[in-house]
């Protein structure tokens, strides 16, 4: 059809159609599990403290495997997916992070539930690279912002969907936080519903299987063409590039810059973010509210995630990714700061609401940013490396948070979030690339060497 012209070119012209809604649906789907599970252990830690008799140390090591699976699992989808393909990666990572959901369920002691929240954290890090990767190859550069947020808006459904699931289940019966993770695994049915979604025609070109992305390509501007009439012409080549770069290329004088920007970003963003969301139940508790108003309040608070996203969605295209990470920084900081400062039950749930809510405007815009930085041969490679090691990071997050509570009490934990978010802002505003509205290809110019 239009095979003399480059994949990226022929993707930049068209219009959203039903082979972009299919996507936006199968990936809301998938992260709408997979951020509601990524949250389980939050929200069923001090039911489990309390079941099994363990102390907030004992619970730190719980989650500090999580992350480290998560780390492991971006690092090594990110190489995988970059070898075998995004759609092939999409399914299996799916289908990990749903089998061993459910395998927490039925958890005996904390050496059990230590290896089974391992191997989810595996599954979900590896699904969340392999996901932003494939919406940043298939939208075109003016929406693919937009419908990161639309996506996320929807995924992001699952928190409080999930904290409102465990707010009633747990309280019901000592052994009904099992329940909660059952529900965590219902996420296998994207990976069914996914075989429908087609390979990045980006990845195939990468690749060098030209036919392959020409075959994909063509039936997408097929199914388009049919829908919304005749397709224009692409207005400009995008010149193609064919994988010979290593994950080496990370670390290259041209990309070095880039993948340490990041590096701190998503280490900052991942300690920042887990160290308010996924420690709130259990240090209201500690402080000594009730579990009963502490799930409570929980719940309430992460309904702001939904709007959180869909703001996201709204201004994602409209501003430079880079400057919205810093505003978002910043006004996360500020309400965290003052949500540690205030006992008032009104004060903790609105600013409790307010930064459960501008972290999900946050997390799309890094989300649709990370990719954007490195071309289609170390995309994934690359997302997958920084996404893994600020989930790393967070290893230590809980030891750090234990540290600031059992030392200098409720008030510090809450100082060092802010400070996280501050120092993420300020990064992002004097070493961050601009992105807004670029084609990946203009990103990231594939007539110059990696090396020069």
């Amino acid at each position: 059809m239009n095979s003399k012209f480059s994949v990226g070119a022929r993707l930049e012209r068209l219009p959203i159609a039903s082979f972009h809604r299919y996507v936006i649906w199968i990936l809301a789907f998938a992260f709408f599990f997979e951020l509601g599970d990524i949250n389980t252990l939050s929200y069923t830690a001090p039911a489990i403290e309390k079941n099994w008799n363990l102390s907030i140390d004992e619970i730190g090591t719980i989650t500090s495997a999580t992350f480290l699976g998560m780390f492991l699992g971006a690092a090594i989808i990110g190489y995988v997916s970059d070898k075998i393909g995004r759609k092939k990666s999409l399914i299996s990572t799916v289908l990990v992070y749903s089998v061993f959901s459910l395998l927490n369920a039925f958890a005996t002691n904390m050496t059990t539930l230590f290896i089974t929240r391992l191997v989810t954290g595996f599954g979900l890090a590896a699904m969340t690279v392999v996901g932003i990767t494939y919406i940043s190859e298939v939208f075109p550069a003016k929406k693919r912002g937009t419908y990161q947020g639309l996506i996320m808006t929807v995924g992001l459904c699952g928190i409080p969907v999930t904290a409102y699931v465990a707010r009633f289940l747990i309280p019901v019966t000592p052994w009904a936080w099992r329940l909660v993770y059952v529900w965590g695994a219902l996420g296998f049915i994207c990976a069914i519903l996914a075989i429908r979604m087609k390979e990045s025609p980006r990845w195939y070109e990468n690749q060098g299987r030209f036919d392959k992305a020409d075959q994909v390509m063509c039936a997408i501007e097929e199914g388009i063409s049919k829908e919304k009439g005749a397709l224009p012409t692409p207005t400009e080549e995008i010149v193609p590039s064919v994988s010979g770069r290593s994950y080496g290329a990370l670390f290259s004088r041209r990309y070095i810059g880039r993948t340490i920007v990041l590096l701190i970003l998503w280490i900052l963003q991942t300690l920042g973010f887990y160290g308010f969301m996924s420690w709130v139940p259990t240090l209201l508790v500690a402080h000594g509210f009730s579990l009963v108003h502490s799930l409570a309040w929980s719940s309430a608070m992460s309904i702001g995630a939904v709007p959180g996203a869909f703001i996201a969605y709204l201004v994602s295209d409209r501003i430079d990714r880079k400057w919205l990470v810093v505003m978002f920084g910043f006004l996360i900081s500020v309400c965290g700061l003052l949500y540690g400062l205030t006992f008032n039950t009104t004060m903790i749930v609105v600013f409790g609401f307010l930064v459960a809510m501008f972290i999900q405007t946050f997390a799309p815009l890094l989300y649709a940013y990370t990719p954007e930085l490195y071309p289609t041969e170390i995309r994934n490679s690359g997302s997958g490396l920084v996404y893994g090691v600020g989930r790393l990071a967070n290893v230590f997050g809980p030891m750090i948070v234990v540290f600031f509570f059992n030392d200098y009490g409720y008030k510090s934990v809450f100082v060092y979030i802010a400070a996280t978010w501050i120092i993420l802002a300020l990064v992002t505003a004097f070493f961050g690339p601009r992105t807004k509205g670029r084609t990946l290809e203009v990103i990231n110019p594939v007539h110059e060497s990696l090396e020069a």
